[in-house]
């Protein structure tokens, strides 16, 4: 049975491809603000580090009303380092919009995350963005996704996506590029003709799994996730399903869904609802909530392990204790198995002394993200620099591989060349774009 009431979408993409500007437009042209309301660019990202470093770190739910369809809209990042928080929240949603740069075409993180998508058989739109950017060739960028469809195996259904071209900053879109420019109305009947309704069983047992984890200073720590079948409700017992295949009791204390860029606080909720809810206090990503009298247990996503690693210590240095508040090992230790709750790509394990940690994660931004926001907790510590993780599969050393796109101009293409080669980089393709400089994937 579909919820046809709703809309579950995730907009994914590479880094800095307009995936948070094309959520102001949407959410301003839902009339989520009002009309004199001053909104600040690129609302979503509401983190300190994310308005300073004008990247998306963390996966935000936020919800549009058009015609009377609620879309739930899942904010993604596009840096490959934070791809947990993209295999994640895939599980609560049926589509995707697929944003690509009408520039730059289909880069690295684009490929990561949409083979993510396609593996969980989500249906795509594929949305070509910056269509008013000079230079801009939106033709030959959907040729490259179809390109890139085939390379990921994608299926005959997947195949046939719908393409949307659109100028987020400006907040228009058309079906096709010989049309007159619109506002957001073409993408909002994209969105809802091509993306299926959630299917789900609204009389069924409660049964949901918690794919993100939020804090409140006053109702402590808050699951979200889909509600893949029946109905929650304030004061319900609950069983929650942990990791380690053990059972534990709760009871729902708060339930919240997204309007707007609010929550707002419900008695009840129902299936196929993307959802917030207080009460247990031990909860955790990857955890299935469900009703006590029907246990199933919801499977997550393999999330892609660690690739680099770093380790933590305790300052002793000359100049300790000037600059932090905790400088213990064991605030350094608290903290970092805290982060462990809700940073999924995160590994973290005992150092080879008393006072050390050693952490891993997808990349030095994503270890760089956290040291910094320790710093700006008030811990002191020290760090060594980032090692790659060597594995052995098959009895073979293994180390991992990253694909890079560098844009240069043409008297600096040898010295690119050059640099790369004593990092042991193949050279894939070499190609120059018609009025941009050498574009050199290695």
């Amino acid at each position: 049975m579909n919820n046809q009431k709703i809309r579950n979408i995730a907009i994914i993409a590479h880094v800095d491809h307009g995936k948070t500007t094309l959520v102001d437009s949407l959410l301003r042209q839902s009339h989520v603000f009002r009309e004199n309301e001053q909104v600040e660019e690129r609302v979503m990202d509401s983190n300190d580090l994310e308005k300073e470093r004008g990247i998306t770190i963390l996966s935000k739910n936020t919800s549009v009303m058009y015609k009377d369809i609620k879309i739930n809209i899942v904010d993604t990042p596009g840096h490959a380092d934070f791809g947990g928080e993209v295999e994640r929240v895939l599980k609560t949603v049926d589509g995707v919009l697929l944003l690509v740069d009408a520039f730059e075409g289909a880069m690295p993180q684009t490929r990561e995350v949409l083979k993510k998508a396609l593996a969980l058989n989500l249906k795509p739109i594929v949305v070509i963005n910056k269509i008013d950017r000079p230079g801009s060739n939106p033709e030959k960028v959907v040729d490259q996704v179809i390109e890139l469809f085939i390379e990921l195996d994608a299926t005959d259904e997947q195949l046939e996506f719908p393409v949307v071209y659109t100028s987020a900053k400006n907040g228009t879109s058309k079906i096709n590029l010989s049309d007159e420019d619109s506002d957001m109305t073409p993408l909002f009947e994209t969105m809802i003709n091509s993306i299926e309704a959630p299917n789900c069983e609204e009389d069924g047992p409660a049964q949901m799994l918690v794919s993100n984890i939020d804090y409140d200073d006053y109702v402590g720590r808050i699951g979200v996730g889909r509600v893949e079948r029946g109905k929650f409700k304030v004061g319900m017992t609950v069983s929650v399903c942990k990791s380690d295949d053990t059972i534990s009791q709760g009871k729902i204390a708060k339930l919240y869904t997204h309007v707007g860029l609010k929550k707002v606080e419900v008695e009840e909720v129902t299936a196929g609802d993307i959802i917030e809810f207080a009460g247990i206090s031990e909860i955790s990503i990857g955890e299935t909530v469900c009703d006590p009298e029907h246990i199933e247990k919801i499977p997550f996503v393999n999330i892609d392990e660690p690739t680099v690693t770093m380790t933590f210590s305790v300052n002793n240095g000359p100049f300790a204790g000037r600059e932090g508040e905790f400088v213990t090992s064991r605030h350094i230790r608290d903290r970092l198995f805290k982060e462990l709750e809700r940073n999924v790509s995160l590994r973290v394990k005992e150092g080879e002394t008393p006072d050390s940690f050693e952490v891993s994660g997808r990349g030095e931004l994503h270890l760089s993200v956290l040291i910094e926001t320790m710093r700006r907790e008030g811990f002191e510590l020290l760090v060594s620099r980032p090692k790659v993780i060597i594995k052995e599969i098959d009895g073979v050393k293994c180390e991992p591989i990253e694909t890079l796109v560098v844009n240069v101009p043409d008297d600096s293409c040898g010295t690119v060349i050059e640099k790369l080669g004593r990092r042991k980089a193949e050279m894939v393709n070499m190609e120059p774009a018609e009025d941009r400089s050498y574009k050199n994937r290695i």
